[in-house]
């Protein structure tokens, strides 16, 4: 690990250890909620690419940069207002992650790199905005699915699955099936893919 890629790596994660919301570990243990995301993120990326550029590694970790800042409540409740939401957090976390990777001695392009990798510009046309995109929903699919599950009807939650299939890779829909899964979990899956 270069020391630039281990200086932003140290300052995006002080970062996410001041999340005031904690995710309870399989020890019973507690852990700041973006810190254990973006440990999840760059597992992730270990799986699905080996040996991924360090811009790629820091887009990975600062996906979710200080997003606990900006609730989803503090817009309207609607369809409109969760896409203004995501379109704010991915812009302000590209420029928060970007500064960070200037304080750690990369270069401007090497910073606006990883920005565009936040903000998923050209996804599906750029391999690695594709992986994160396939890292970021198995993640999802992962760590959140099941508890999201229980929050939505069964209709909901297939149309939510078939959306994250159509974002993934062919490479990410190999990772996913692998994923271990509740027996509804995959029954859900199931239905998402069956047509």
């Amino acid at each position: 690990m270069s020391s630039s890629l281990s200086k932003a790596t140290s300052l995006i994660d002080a970062a996410h250890s001041e999340d005031p919301n904690t995710y309870t570990l399989r020890d019973g243990s507690s852990t700041p909620y973006e810190l254990h995301y973006a440990q999840k993120m760059s597992h992730f990326l270990s799986l699905r690419l080996a040996g991924a550029s360090e811009t790629l590694q820091l887009a990975i970790r600062a996906q979710h940069f200080r997003r606990w800042e900006v609730p989803r409540s503090s817009y309207p409740m609607t369809r409109p207002g969760y896409h203004a939401w995501r379109t704010f957090l991915k812009r302000r976390q590209a420029e928060q992650a970007s500064s960070i990777c200037r304080d750690a001695g990369y270069s401007d392009e090497e910073a606006e790199r990883v920005a565009a990798l936040i903000r998923k510009e050209d996804l599906k046309e750029d391999e690695e905005t594709q992986v994160l995109e396939d890292v970021a929903c198995l993640v999802f699919l992962d760590d959140q699915f099941e508890a999201f599950e229980k929050e939505h009807d069964e209709e909901k939650i297939v149309g939510i699955l078939r959306k994250t299939w159509a974002k993934m890779s062919v490479e990410g829909h190999e990772l996913a099936l692998k994923l271990e899964m509740s027996s509804r979990a995959r029954e859900l899956v199931k239905k998402a893919l069956e047509n």
